[in-house]
């Protein structure tokens, strides 16, 4: 593609899906970036943009939303979708960075990928079968978390016959009716605000409510109430594990409310997933995920401040109940070489203990190994401690 062709938006949105980039990020005085395998890499042959090129982008982009154009003009900032002909459907996020206008878009698949495609574990389905409480699924911006989301609605969609309404910022992915009608509102388009939604989501005879995020008291404590009526909700955070999402859920109320809300939240959460999306060895990005299951153990770690640190150790503990830690499924990673040892290493939430963990599961499997080795073969050699602490030279 010549450059002149590529600053057709369209046309640069197509050439970022077709070299592999989930992502496209566009500057004033720069080259258009694209994000593949995690990476921001420059697109070859483009010069720098200009002015007015990204205010013709951002006309392009809030076609349809006039009052978010608005918005933007005023406040510096715009969330929106974008359905680029042709090419698929962008999540659009402009902001202004030393006057000039600077966009990130998102791609976002139009087939919802399954459990088994996203590689996400077993826990994960078993909480999309729930029908009252709360999920959470959590983690940092780009993690994989909508993508989470959509599979567990879409499995619901398909597998029941409900109402399931949603509030979204801008709406990602797009779900048909299947054997459930699905009503998807979009802010700032189908409804004024979150705060607004969400005071009326409860009339509209829901049996499952998804609120695009949680991010402060108001949305948190709707989600609850929703939760304690009966209705099933999911939702996210930007949290890294599930003991800090318990926390943040607590500290988005004041200090004489938190209490209160760790018995509310003891009894209404079914379960968090979080998750971290990393490169695979071969290509390509793979979601390492801490998966909990509220069980009595759990709720007694949630009502008490002094034990919420001892959620991760409950986790290693809860396989039967199809938990995991991060530390846990990252081991397994490194094992089944989908990711090298300093990329886990990095990721673990506790570098020294993940060490340990990658050890020992190392001399359990050779062990393992040579217990399964015929009896004619030669004896198997001793586990050597040092060559298993030094796997990250592998």
């Amino acid at each position: 593609m010549s450059g002149l062709a590529l600053m057709d938006l369209n046309s640069l949105l197509s050439h970022v899906i077709e070299i592999g980039g989930s992502d496209l990020h566009l500057k004033v005085d720069s080259v258009p970036m694209a994000r593949i395998d995690g990476t921001l890499t420059p697109i070859i042959g483009e010069g720098p943009l200009t002015d007015e090129v990204l205010e013709r982008f951002l006309l392009q982009v809030s076609e349809r939303t006039p009052a978010k154009r608005e918005h933007f003009y005023e406040s510096g900032d715009l969330d929106t979708a974008y359905l680029a002909e042709d090419v698929g459907r962008f999540r659009v996020n402009g902001f202004r960075q030393r006057g000039s206008i600077s966009f990130a878009f998102r791609f976002v698949p139009a087939e919802v990928p399954n459990f088994e495609k996203l590689g996400l574990p077993v826990g994960v389905r078993k909480l999309s079968g729930e029908h009252r409480g709360l999920v959470l699924v959590t983690g940092a911006t780009g993690s994989g978390k909508s993508m989470t989301l959509a599979a567990m609605v879409d499995e619901i969609n398909r597998t029941r016959k409900e109402h399931i309404v949603t509030i979204e910022d801008p709406i990602e992915i797009m779900h048909p009716d299947q054997g459930c009608i699905v009503n998807q509102r979009e802010v700032g388009l189908d409804t004024e605000s979150y705060s607004q939604a969400l005071r009326r989501v409860l009339r509209q005879d829901p049996d499952v409510i998804l609120i695009g995020e949680l991010r402060d008291e108001e949305s948190a404590r709707a989600a609850l109430q929703a939760a304690e009526s009966g209705h099933f909700v999911l939702s996210t955070m930007h949290t890294i594990d599930v003991t800090e999402t318990v926390g943040r859920m607590v500290e988005f109320f004041p200090p004489a409310k938190q209490m209160m809300v760790r018995q509310i939240l003891a009894g209404v959460l079914r379960g968090v997933v979080s998750q971290r999306l990393l490169p695979r060895i071969d290509g390509g990005r793979v979601a390492a995920v801490e998966v909990m299951l509220n069980t009595a153990r759990i709720a007694d770690l949630i009502r008490d401040p002094e034990k919420t640190e001892q959620i991760t150790e409950a986790l290693e503990d809860g396989s039967f109940y199809n938990m995991q830690s991060f530390s846990q499924h990252l081991v397994r990673l490194v094992l089944a070489e989908e990711i090298d040892f300093e990329t886990a290493a990095a990721a673990a939430t506790n570098r020294h203990d993940f060490e340990i963990a990658v050890q020992q599961a190392q001399r359990m499997k050779k062990v393992a190994e040579a217990d399964a080795a015929p009896e004619d073969e030669e004896a198997a050699p001793e586990v050597d401690d040092d060559e298993v602490s030094h796997l990250r030279l592998a």
